[in-house]
């Protein structure tokens, strides 16, 4: 059906589909800004934005590429959801310059002020939440309001961060609440998504021991993250949050392990998905223990940033501009090594934070790797991206 209905659209093939743009210019820019935050760190660089180097970075990864990431994955499963028109041509146009203009906005905000590049940056969650709801409200698909919810706290999210960065000098709360948002609805969305292709693989080439179906264990695994979570965002360093945040490691490892990962080696589109997803526990059990004073609190949080966010990312991505540019689900020598960078990058990142005597170089292993995963991703993915699909 989705075929049948892009037939008559006749620009240009970029602006085809949601995903196109989101996932190639935001691919690029992942890429890009570590490239321009590596020498800003090591002060070799001065950014034009009223955000402390660090808030720069922050605010960039998560709502820049996150967020163009989340666009791209909405506006291409919401047609599918709902059996209406995907967004495409003018309105797509208008969407994709809008978060464009977000970046220039934060970048150059120190020209341009604070709260016009506030307004302008934080239009887009906002608009594409609008775009979102409408088509699901206008499809009577409920159940996927949800997801709208989960981008309308993203957007309030960066509004906070605004705001807090601006009042108080960082944005701390801001960042906790836009790095909970964005865990919550990979545990969300990965709990769908995850074991679904892991059994289409298994049951067509590996007969055996198949996912557990979604049920209660993974409901109480969610609701209990968000909430735990939530007390993180609040209360980082208490050590009833540092115990509750254990027992998220805990199940949400049971979790992993019940969708049978480990008979996916032969599909890497497949097994990345579960590699991904087991930064989420990691997080959870790394910050648990700097709640206890253990570790630096900087290694959960990349594990969960880096790692499950970078890495998932990428691998939905991946195969999502496969699927739905009529290529092979496969992985290319080209994406074995874009999946290999970004573990790289995630695996170096953590270390960074838990051995401070190696945190320059590991710092710099991290930003060459994490750059090299998302340049190779537009670059080796792009011809799909930007030509017609493939009938």
């Amino acid at each position: 059906m989705s075929i049948a209905r892009l037939r008559d659209y006749r620009g240009p093939a970029l602006f085809s589909y949601g995903f196109r743009p989101f996932f190639f210019f935001g691919s690029a820019y992942a890429g890009a800004a570590i490239l321009v935050w590596l020498p800003a760190f090591y002060g070799e660089l001065t950014l034009s934005t009223t955000f402390a180097p660090r808030d720069w970075h922050v605010h960039e990864m998560l709502f820049g590429y996150i967020a163009a990431v989340v666009a791209g994955f909405l506006l291409t499963a919401v047609p599918n959801w709902t059996g209406r028109l995907p967004l495409q041509g003018r309105p797509l146009v208008i969407l994709f310059s809008v978060w464009v203009a977000g970046r220039i906005a934060v970048s150059t905000s120190s020209w341009l002020g604070w709260a016009p590049a506030a307004a302008i940056d934080v239009a887009f969650l906002v608009l594409l939440a609008s775009a979102a709801a409408r088509e699901i409200i206008a499809g009577k698909k409920w159940g996927n309001l949800n997801v709208v919810a989960m981008i309308a706290l993203l957007a309030i999210g960066n509004l906070a961060f605004h705001l807090e960065a601006h009042f108080s000098g960082l944005a701390e709360y801001a960042t906790r609440g836009g790095i909970a948002v964005v865990i919550t609805l990979i545990c969300l969305i990965g709990g769908r998504i995850i074991p679904s292709f892991t059994r289409n693989y298994l049951a067509r080439r590996a007969p055996g021991p198949l996912p557990t179906p979604f049920g209660r264990f993974d409901i109480v695994s969610v609701v209990l993250a968000a909430l735990v979570l939530a007390l993180w965002v609040a209360r980082p360093l208490d050590r009833i949050t540092g115990g509750l945040l254990l027992v998220c490691g805990f199940m949400h490892t049971v979790r992993l392990l019940r969708w049978t990962g480990y008979r996916t080696f032969a599909d890497r589109l497949v097994l990345i998905l579960h590699v991904a997803y087991a930064f989420i526990p990691a997080g959870f059990i790394l910050t648990a223990l700097s709640a206890l004073d253990l570790v630096a609190p900087g290694a959960g949080i990349h594990a969960w940033t880096g790692g499950a966010i970078g890495t998932m990312t990428l691998a939905v991505m991946s195969r999502a501009t496969l699927g739905h540019t009529g290529q092979r689900l496969e992985a290319s020598a080209a994406t074995h090594l874009i999946y290999a960078s970004v573990i790289i990058a995630a695996v170096a990142r953590v270390c960074a934070a838990l051995d401070l005597h190696q945190t320059s170089v590991l710092l710099a292993v991290a930003g060459i790797a994490w750059a090299s995963a998302f340049l190779g991703f537009a670059a080796a993915y792009s011809v799909a991206l930007w030509s017609p699909r493939r009938i």
